[in-house]
Parts: structure tokens; C-alpha cells; sequence
């Protein structure tokens, strides 16, 4: 049953006086006291409500923030992750095309270093031709001076007979005997 402020002021003029009862002026005072007090009490009960409505009202706004700060929270995870998954491919790319680039310079360079040995070895070989056709020249040389100094310092019997150039298909013969 509820009791109100104004069951109590009414429930004063209902109560019966008899002539040994309490006295009633206290008891009229008091049921006033309680029925402010019980006005006080509600009033309160009221406020209370009201504030309650109100903080459930901020917890909900809170609960939202929260739940909203969490899924940011869990969105800037999971956006770290990708960046460094992402940064991870990036450097396993570079590494994997430097890599490649390392492995093209040396075989590059091991290229020109054989291309440049056969060109060496090129060379050495017609040094040795050219050395070789010098040397089959300057003695076809030296032949025909040891001719011509005994043709002239002598007989031609002691020269013997002239130098044969067997390589490029002459004859031995000084191109000029008219000199």
C-alpha cells in the first residue's frame, strides 16, 4: 500500500477522540511532522529517479564513447598490422631486387672479366704472330745483307745463292740490284 502525504494529513480528521487517547495536538503535530517528512521523502524518491534517468542517460553516452573508442582502438590494430605486413613485403621486395641486382652485377662483371681475358689472351696470341713474322722478316733481312755484303765484298759463288722468301711467294732478289 502506498501512503501518501495527504493519507496521513486525511487519517488526522478520521481518528476518533476518546477521552483517555493521546493527546492531539502532539498527535496532530506529529502526523504533520510525518507528512512532511514523507512529502520530503518522495520528493527526494523523485530527484533520485530524475538523476538516475540521468546517469543512465550519461552511461549509455559512455558506454557508446567506449564502444566507439574500442572499435577505433581495435581499427588502429589492425591498420599497425597492415602497415607492417605491408612494410614487411616491401623490404622482402627490395631485399629479393637487391638481391637480384647483386647477383646481375656479378655475373656482369664475370662476363667482362672473361670477355676481357679472351681479349687478353687475343692479344698475347697475335704478339706472338706478330713477333713470330717479325722475327721470320728481320732474318729474311739479315739474309739478303749477308748476300749483298759478300756480293759485294766477293764473288757471287762466295755469296751463295740469293735468300728465298718462302712466305709471301718473292724470290730472294733485292727489289732494286740497280741501286
Amino acid at each position: 500500500m502506498d501512503l501518501t502525504p495527504l493519507d496521513v494529513r486525511k487519517k488526522k480528521d478520521d481518528l476518533r477522540r476518546t477521552v483517555r487517547g493521546y493527546e492531539s495536538t502532539q498527535v496532530d503535530a506529529f502526523l504533520d511532522l510525518v507528512a512532511d517528512r514523507l512529502e520530503e521523502v518522495i520528493q527526494e524518491e523523485v530527484r533520485l529517479r530524475e538523476q538516475v534517468t540521468m546517469l543512465r542517460e550519461r552511461l549509455g553516452g559512455f558506454e557508446e564513447r567506449e564502444r566507439a573508442l574500442n572499435e577505433a582502438l581495435v581499427a588502429a590494430q589492425e591498420l599497425r598490422e597492415e602497415a607492417r605486413l605491408q612494410a614487411e613485403k616491401q623490404a622482402g621486395l627490395r631485399l629479393q631486387e637487391a638481391a637480384q641486382q647483386a647477383d646481375q652485377l656479378v655475373s656482369d662483371a664475370r662476363r667482362s672479366a672473361e670477355d676481357s681475358e679472351r681479349a687478353l689472351a687475343d692479344l698475347h696470341a697475335r704478339r706472338a704472330s706478330f713477333l713470330r713474322g717479325m722475327r721470320s722478316l728481320l732474318g729474311r733481312f739479315l739474309d739478303e745483307v749477308g748476300y749483298e755484303e759478300a756480293r759485294l765484298v766477293g764473288s757471287p759463288e762466295a755469296a751463295g745463292s740469293p735468300p728465298q722468301d718462302d712466305e709471301d711467294g718473292q724470290d730472294g732478289e733485292p727489289e732494286s740490284d740497280h741501286a
